[in-house]
C-alpha cells in the first residue's frame, strides 16, 4: 500500500464520517462536504492503487521476460526435433518408393515444360 492508497481511503473514511455527522445534524453543508470528500478519497485511493499495480507489473516484467523466453527455447526444440523426424521420415519414403518419386518428378518436368513451350492457337 502506498501513500495516495492510505491518504485516499483515510479522506474517504473521513468523508463517510462527515456525511454522517451532516445527516445526524441536518446540515446540507456537512453533507456536501463529505460526499466531496469521500469522490475525492475514492479518487486518490483508486490513483495509490493503480500506481501500486503497474509498479508490480514492472518488478515482475524481467521475470516474465525470462518465462517466455525459456518456453520460446523449449517450442523451438519441440519443432526442430519434429521437423527432423519429418525430415527422415520423408527421405525414407522417397528412397523406399525411388521409382514413384521419379516418376512423379519426371511428369511434373513434363508439365511444366509443356505449359511453357506449348504452342497455343
Amino acid at each position: 500500500m502506498n501513500k495516495d492508497e492510505f491518504q485516499g481511503g483515510a479522506r474517504y473514511l473521513g468523508g463517510k464520517v462527515e456525511k454522517a455527522v451532516g445527516d445526524v445534524a441536518d446540515s446540507r453543508e456537512w453533507k456536501v462536504d463529505g460526499v466531496v470528500d469521500q469522490v475525492a478519497g475514492g479518487a486518490q485511493h483508486l490513483y495509490g492503487r493503480a500506481k501500486s499495480i503497474i509498479g508490480d507489473v514492472i518488478d515482475s516484467a524481467p521475470a516474465l521476460a525470462d518465462t517466455a523466453r525459456e518456453q520460446l527455447e523449449i517450442a523451438g526444440a519441440r519443432i526442430a526435433d519434429r521437423a527432423q523426424t519429418g525430415g527422415k521420415a520423408a527421405a525414407r519414403t522417397v528412397q523406399d518408393r525411388r521409382v514413384l518419386w521419379v516418376t512423379a518428378a519426371a511428369m511434373l518436368g513434363y508439365g511444366i515444360a509443356w505449359l511453357v513451350h506449348a504452342r497455343r492457337d
